[in-house]
């Protein structure tokens, strides 16, 4: 198998000594596209600004490892990620329009990108701005080069961010809720062209995401965070179509769906990060909780291929609690 472009290992990060992120394992690979989903606040967003080396104040990382491409960067001083943010990997942020300088015409914020990360002169950065405004379907691209953001429409400045982020010609990008502030016609229209990008250039995508739909449609692996671990992975088919960790059974049965009368929920709340239970964070919450959980649980393999952490799925029988 080809060699990871992202290799995640045993990875923790801590925010002012709180522990956010616990032991995540995730790998990337060339042209494939990991879903990353699960609820607000469980991790998702600080695991890709980690990738990007854009961690909070307060927050670090305080053990494991992370490598992109030949670079082990879990060291990496700031000038360092300076060298690596936007030529190796870059971001599409969740809202395109604080994404966006207002006070710039979009095609000079593309053509700066470009400017800064490959060393283009300023006249042909600009000729491949607007390129890229034609790649990406915005209209006019010549004359839309000239617009500033808020003449915008916000599919148009959605397709702007995306631009920027593939012109540094990455090998990683990270997409955070790429969809969420556009309705469901441009939803499935930005997906797409993610999708036909990705394929052109040969990136590694991880997708951010709380909808299982968009995961279900481009995703070619699924990474299912809770309380800041990865608790189950695998391919979009076994996990969504076979899940086998107690958590992710309840979130895909608290998908709205057309025939229910009722809208099924997850008892509880996510637990505060410092202060998480004892062994499986999410034992308080889950029906099949035995004495066991309350101990660390393994990370087990599946038949189908999951990875799956917790101690059901190590121990088939499960008694009442």
């Amino acid at each position: 198998m080809q060699e990871p472009i992202v290799e995640v290992r045993d990875l923790n990060v801590s925010v002012r000594g709180t522990q956010i992120l616990r032991g995540v394992n995730l790998t990337l690979h060339a042209g494939k596209t990991l879903g990353v989903v699960g609820e607000s606040g469980c991790g998702k967003t600080m695991t890709g600004l980690t990738l990007m080396g854009m961690l909070p104040a307060g927050a670090s990382i305080d053990g494991g490892s992370l490598r992109i491409g030949a670079n082990d960067v879990t060291r990496f001083s700031e000038s360092q990620w300076r060298g690596l943010r936007g030529a190796t990997v870059s971001m599409i942020m969740q809202d395109p329009f604080t994404s966006l300088n207002p006070m710039m015409r979009v095609g000079d914020q593309i053509a700066e990108v470009m400017r800064l990360h490959r060393g283009l002169g300023k006249a042909s950065a600009w000729s491949e701005a607007v390129e890229w405004l034609r790649k990406v379907g915005v209209p006019s691209p010549e004359k839309s080069a000239r617009k500033f953001p808020h003449q915008m429409s916000g599919g148009q400045r959605q397709r702007v961010v995306i631009a920027a982020a593939f012109a540094t010609q990455p090998q990683v990008i990270v997409a955070d809720e790429p969809t969420t502030a556009l309705d469901v016609t441009l939803q499935a229209q930005t997906l797409r062209l993610l999708r036909e990008l990705q394929a052109e250039h040969g990136t590694a995508v991880m997708l951010i995401t709380h909808d299982i739909g968009v995961v279900a449609a481009v995703a070619d692996e699924v990474a299912v965070f809770y309380a800041g671990q990865v608790i189950e992975n695998g391919t979009p088919s076994a996990v969504l179509h076979h899940p086998q960790h107690p958590y992710t059974q309840a979130l895909l049965a608290a998908v709205p769906q057309p025939d229910l009368t009722r809208l099924i929920t997850i008892p509880g709340s996510p637990p505060f990060f410092g202060q998480l239970p004892a062994g499986c964070s999410f034992a308080p919450r889950c029906p099949h909780a035995f004495e066991a959980c309350h101990q660390e649980p393994p990370m087990v393999e599946t038949p189908g291929g999951q990875r799956v952490t917790c101690w059901k799925a190590a121990k088939p029988v499960t008694p009442s609690v």
